[in-house]
């Protein structure tokens, strides 16, 4: 006496309302989804080398770049005071901690290229600039940066932060 419940009580189980798929149809859409994933990685992988710091844009060989910064406050007379020196209650190695901008004086690899540690670091005076607000003094930081990207001669690239109100 097999069967299901639905024949015991007399209700045929109805049969499924489907419509068979269209092969070249289903084909078609396999064909968009794997290229429109392989042309979103392509695009990924493109924009890693054209930004600052190389998100997914794998490098076997990375440079050998190093670099070493002297930043100072620029206050509103115009004097140029060292961040190693303590001011208003803030110490530089404080307000940005990592990618060697702690002691930015020591000459340091560039591990993930020279781009990546000046973003960084014109990110960091940027940072310090808006986050100091005990500091009336001082109009903007800047980092006179001496970079060596691999064997070549030496360069120098000043960075600054944005300027900010200060009474002279």
């Amino acid at each position: 006496m097999g069967g299901t419940a639905c024949h015991r009580r007399g209700v045929e189980p109805s049969a499924p309302d489907r419509r068979p798929a269209d092969p070249r149809r289903r084909v078609l859409a396999r064909r968009l989804i794997v290229a429109l994933v392989v042309v979103v990685q392509l695009g990924l992988v493109a924009r890693g080398y054209r930004s600052d710091h190389k998100e997914l844009a794998f490098q076997m060989f990375p440079e050998a770049s190093t670099w070493r910064a002297e930043i100072v406050r620029v206050e509103a007379d115009g004097d140029r005071v060292p961040v190693a020196d303590d001011w208003m209650g803030y110490r530089w190695s404080d307000l940005v901690d990592g990618r060697g901008l702690d002691r930015p004086e020591v000459r340091r690899h560039a591990d993930a290229g020279l781009d990546n540690q000046l973003a960084f670091l014109d990110a960091a005076l940027e940072w310090a600039a808006a986050h100091t607000p005990r500091d009336d003094r001082t109009r903007y930081l800047e980092a006179t940066v001496t970079v060596w990207h691999n064997t070549d001669p030496p360069e120098v690239v000043v960075l600054r932060s944005r300027e900010r109100d200060v009474a002279p």
